[in-house]
């Protein structure tokens, strides 16, 4: 069996050889490795979650890359669980039709397009649809939905094949994807490749200046291989005969920054905003290793906080739960050394139900089982989630349960 772990030592966007350590976390499995009650006895690998910046164009990235088709082919986040992300994926594709102006018959791609959520709404609204995701059961769900996916990851070679059969596409969507790819410029080519010449190329990626900000570190996990900030990927897609001509800031996954990108010369002209994001990173200092000492602190400061709380809560003999098993979970559990303060944590993800954490080897279960087991407080370990989650579980509190939100900072509801 080959090594699922290996090192890099450039910068995944300039090729630079600059690179300082700016934050290290305790080392995790990868954040979706859930195990069956069979294997919860064996332990799981656990890899690195170092954080280098780069000297040069200040790009912050995980050298440690594990081999994607251990993390990628027997995936189990599916977005169509979500009403908030189906919700926003309807905007989204509304948002980015009128910008592109698609007609009738227009290829849209989506790269890891998942169970085909946002394609859906293209394909509603009259266009052509094509998917590409290298996750084989969902995949098939999609296809089985009448959405068009490849079963495969995004190359030039797909690029060059695909434009050949369909055409090529006038918009590209690669969401919460372009932090999980190794080699971005070959995707990028990719993209280059497949856009029509008036087409848009549009990612979502969880911004960093958000996770700077909110001490949103539990983002930070082994599929995320980039913590995108605006300033570097400008030049990244010059140097490849592209260019970035808009950008916004989007409430998802707890901040995020939405680019749409152009063929050089296309018929966009750039939009002032993308110079106001690169000023105002430069002005939190993104660019700086120091900024992330700063934020090392915070994170240690916020790790103290919610540990002396839920251990006091241990002492007084209360029974504690989680909500939620996303991927950052992985990354909050185990930096904070949270394994054993957790009965249970209930999911919505037929997927994940049944199975246990990563690691830690917590059941993960229905969220019936919250009113059947009743504990006195739970964690909500989807955060960015927890205004709906207490919404729908006002009965939990009418019968005197608690919630705690760990991030962007500690608090117990009610």
């Amino acid at each position: 069996m080959s090594d699922p772990l290996r090192r890099r030592d450039d910068c995944r966007l300039c090729g630079s050889g600059s690179l300082g350590l700016a934050l290290s976390l305790a080392p995790t499995p990868p954040a979706n490795a859930f195990v069956s009650s069979e294997h919860c006895d064996e332990p799981q690998a656990l890899f690195p979650l170092d954080l280098h910046l780069c000297g040069d164009c200040g790009h912050l990235q995980l050298l440690d890359v594990v081999d994607p088709e251990e993390l990628f082919a027997d995936y189990i986040y599916v977005s169509g669980t979500s009403p908030a992300f189906v919700d926003h994926f309807r905007d989204y594709a509304a948002a980015l039709s009128a910008r592109a102006g698609l007609g009738q018959k227009d290829l849209v791609v989506d790269i890891g397009s998942n169970d085909g959520t946002m394609l859906g709404f293209f394909k509603a609204g009259g266009q052509r649809v094509l998917g590409i995701d290298p996750a084989r059961e969902i995949a098939a769900r999609a296809n089985d939905a009448g959405i068009e996916t490849l079963v495969e990851f995004f190359t030039v070679e797909l690029a060059e094949r695909e434009r050949e059969r369909v055409g090529p596409a006038r918009a590209i969507t690669a969401n919460n994807v372009f932090a999980h790819i190794d080699d971005l410029a070959g995707v990028a080519d990719g993209v280059r490749t497949l856009l029509a010449p008036d087409g848009l190329f549009a990612f979502e990626v969880s911004y960093l200046m958000d996770v700077i900000e909110k001490t949103l570190f539990d983002t930070i996990y082994h599929e995320h291989l980039d913590y995108h900030a605006l300033g570097p990927l400008v030049p990244f897609f010059a140097a490849r005969d592209m260019e970035v001509v808009a950008a916004e800031r989007v409430a998802s996954h707890g901040g995020s920054i939405r680019v749409f990108v152009q063929h050089a010369g296309g018929p966009h002209r750039r939009e002032a905003a993308v110079e106001g994001l690169i000023e105002e990173e430069r002005a939190r200092g993104l660019g700086r290793l120091e900024t992330f000492h700063d934020f090392a602190e915070r994170i240690d400061r916020l790790k103290g906080e919610l540990v002396d709380l839920l251990s006091g809560l241990g002492r007084d003999g209360m029974r504690i739960a989680g909500f939620g098993a996303p991927a950052k979970a992985t990354t909050l559990l185990h930096h904070f050394e949270l394994g054993g303060e957790l009965e249970f944590i209930v999911d919505d993800s037929p997927l994940k139900q049944g199975l246990y954490t990563p690691g830690h080897h917590i059941p993960v279960v229905a969220s019936e089982e919250l009113y059947k087991r009743m504990p006195d407080y739970t964690l909500i370990l989807a955060w960015n989630f927890a205004a709906p989650i207490m919404a729908n579980h006002q009965d939990y509190t009418r019968r005197g349960g608690r919630f705690i939100v760990p991030i962007p900072e500690v608090k117990v509801t009610p």
